[in-house]
């Protein structure tokens, strides 16, 4: 039994000097926005609190140097001298409130010795805390619940009371429950403003990272969404590519064998590539169509033909009929654009439409496409809306959609406000016009010569 208590001894003397054998601090954590906001209230109220506190610290030094040298007969110097302590420990207890901490106990143990060695049985004399030392003791120890780990705070405070009670159990105990009080009420309120803190600094820091894991799942459902859809494309090439290899034997009279077997492993090829990509399909395809825009998208997106930009003119009636005075302009010279491209350009006009359906109610859109030697241009404007805009519950990663699909054709998009009030999503895809063929040379004659 004695070793385990000289034992239980020994760990608890390890833990106080690994905890107040130390000037360090442990605030609790805070995010960046936190911490910007604490020093810019810092900076706000700063220079409003520099003459009370001043003030306040010299009168405070004034009396309890008063105290000191004609209450307790320790002189002007030494009382002078300890009331400066005091006073720099309440000033360091803002930044190493263990070291503060330490001074303010020293000076509360001269002062009770102080008072015993000249009062002699004057019991009002040997109570250990001074009206001031009482205060700037109950600082520190705020100051330590505050900036500390709990555990500190608790053994600062127990430490403290302990060796007031010592002294003041050797002259009058009258005043020592209320001494204990004092202190114990800024401990209890310095630890729950720190659990406070903390739970807040978690609290933010857990819907910090539900953001972005919410931010990620929406960019991959994103992505299946754009993979869904350029399956079409790809298969209707891979068809192709099976379709003129079967082919392309019966348009040669006596093909080699040679041929007929490259011919043959081209459309095996093509039609193994197409069983893949079913697989890959019945991986990505959702059982239900994607969200958003129902009302501009009639038809069954699972089993509908990718749209292209030739059915920009139903997509624009399915706008009106949802109470939006859409507009389509073309300019520039048409030209046959890659499937891709075409699909990835009538979803960004289809999402920016619904975004004018949703967000601005009675605003006038128009959708204007150019054809550029060089790539598309998509860019959907609207006006300012006429009235508030109802909740919307959606997702709301519209646009993260259409910047997706414009970086995936190493495109750029651009959205904003207009000066009106409006709002605009500009898209531009890269994508090579085709080159006119040049004009054949006439034939020359036999036997003439060329100029």
């Amino acid at each position: 039994m004695a070793e385990r208590v000289a034992g239980w001894l020994r760990t608890a003397l390890r833990v106080l000097r690994a905890d107040l054998w130390t000037t360090a601090v442990s605030p609790p954590p805070r995010t960046e926005p936190a911490a910007a906001a604490e020093r810019s209230r810092l900076r706000e109220w700063l220079p409003a609190l520099v003459v009370p506190v001043v003030l306040g610290l010299a009168a405070l030094q004034i009396a309890a140097t008063n105290q000191y040298a004609f209450g307790y007969g320790m002189g002007m110097r030494i009382a002078a001298l300890l009331t400066a302590l005091q006073t720099a420990a309440f000033l360091i207890a803002l930044v190493r409130p263990v070291l503060a901490w330490w001074i303010m106990t020293v000076a509360m143990v001269v002062v009770a010795r102080y008072a015993i060695v000249s009062s002699g049985s004057d019991a009002g004399a040997m109570f250990p805390w001074t009206g001031t030392g009482l205060v700037l003791q109950a600082t520190v120890l705020f100051a330590v619940a505050l900036r500390c780990r709990p555990r500190i705070a608790v053994e600062t405070l127990v430490i403290s009371v302990l060796v007031g009670l010592g002294y003041g159990f050797l002259g009058d105990t009258e005043g020592v429950p209320f001494a204990v009080l004092v202190l114990t009420l800024p401990v209890g309120a310095g630890v729950a403003l720190r659990g406070r803190r903390v739970a807040r600094t978690e609290l933010a820091a857990q819907e910090e990272l539900t953001a972005e894991e919410r931010a990620r799942r929406v960019l991959l459902q994103e992505r299946t969404r754009i993979a869904r859809e350029l399956h079409d494309v790809v298969a209707h090439h891979m068809s192709v590519i099976s379709i003129q290899a079967q082919v392309a034997p019966h348009l040669v009279r006596d093909p080699p064998a040679e041929l007929k077997e490259n011919l043959a492993g081209i459309r095996a090829s093509a039609v193994e590539a197409l069983t893949e990509l079913r697989r890959v399909l019945g991986v990505l395809r959702a059982d239900d169509p994607s969200p958003g825009a129902a009302a501009l998208r009639p038809h069954d997106v699972r089993h509908a033909p990718q749209p292209t930009l030739d059915r920009l003119g139903e997509l624009a009636a399915a706008v009106r009929r949802a109470g939006v005075d859409a507009g389509i302009r073309t300019t520039g010279e048409p030209y046959p654009l890659p499937p891709g491209i075409e699909l990835s350009a009538y979803r960004i006009v289809q999402e920016a439409l619904s975004n004018v359906a949703r967000h601005a109610p009675g605003a006038r859109a128009l959708v204007e496409i150019g054809y550029h030697p060089a790539g598309l241009t998509v860019r959907v404007t609207n006006t300012a809306p006429e009235r508030a805009a109802p909740p919307w519950a959606g997702a709301g990663h519209g646009l993260l959609g259409m910047r997706e699909r414009a970086a995936m054709l190493g495109g750029e998009l651009a959205t904003g406000t207009t000066p009106d009030g409006g709002y605009e999503v500009t898209a531009i895809l890269p994508a090579a016009a085709p080159v006119p063929a040049a004009p054949a040379s006439p034939a020359i004659p036999d036997g003439e010569d060329t100029p």
